[in-house]
């Protein structure tokens, strides 16, 4: 019998909590699923047992079996990939290489600045899918994130201090800028850039 085709790529297999390829997939009552582990770690740091996607809680823990369907379609995945994923995916010399793809590195298209890390397309969706996440502040990448934090607080430099003449943060303002006079960042750019013409 001749075997049939399905277009779906990895990326549909991707646990929302790591953010990674499903390994030991479960799935819940819901039909959300995730990696054992990580869903076994997210329920032991819980009072209650509720899906880390949808948010429905369980008035008792599920028993988490692996599924064993999504498993082998996981592996056969996983082989047809490395046959034949498009190379120039993989990030190369010069290029930032994503924070969160394990073994070889894939290109990042965007770095955050709140997270702080980069992101290839694949975790980049799922980083935006999460509500927490998506008022977080996205730049092109950038693999010198710790340059545009604050060393003494570790938040992203979004003021710029005319008084001092230097880039800090919210919680510079409040300790040691007080009284100050402050401009955000794009907009002292964008002073200079004019003054500059």
């Amino acid at each position: 019998m001749a075997e049939a085709q399905l277009f779906v790529s990895q990326d549909e297999f991707t646990c929302s909590v790591c953010l990674d390829t499903l390994t030991d997939p479960v799935t819940i009552p819901c039909g959300h699923n995730f990696c054992l582990k990580c869903l076994t770690d997210c329920w032991e740091k819980s009072q209650e047992s509720s899906c880390p996607q949808c948010r429905h809680t369980f008035t008792t823990r599920p028993e988490l079996n692996r599924n064993t369907l999504l498993n082998e379609v996981i592996k056969k995945l996983k082989k047809t990939a490395l046959r034949s994923h498009p190379p120039q995916n993989y990030a190369g010399p010069g290029d930032v290489e994503c924070d969160f793809c394990t073994g070889k590195k894939f290109r990042v298209v965007k770095s955050c600045l709140t997270c702080p890390a980069s992101y290839c397309q694949t975790h980049l969706q799922l980083h935006n899918e999460l509500a927490a996440w998506k008022d977080h502040k996205l730049v092109d990448p950038n693999r010198n994130l710790k340059e545009k934090l604050c060393e003494k607080h570790q938040k992203s430099l979004e003021i710029f201090c005319k008084t001092d003449d230097s880039c800090i943060c919210t919680m510079c303002v409040v300790t040691r800028h007080k009284n100050h006079e402050m401009v955000e960042l794009e907009t002292e750019r964008e002073e200079k850039q004019v003054s500059d013409v």
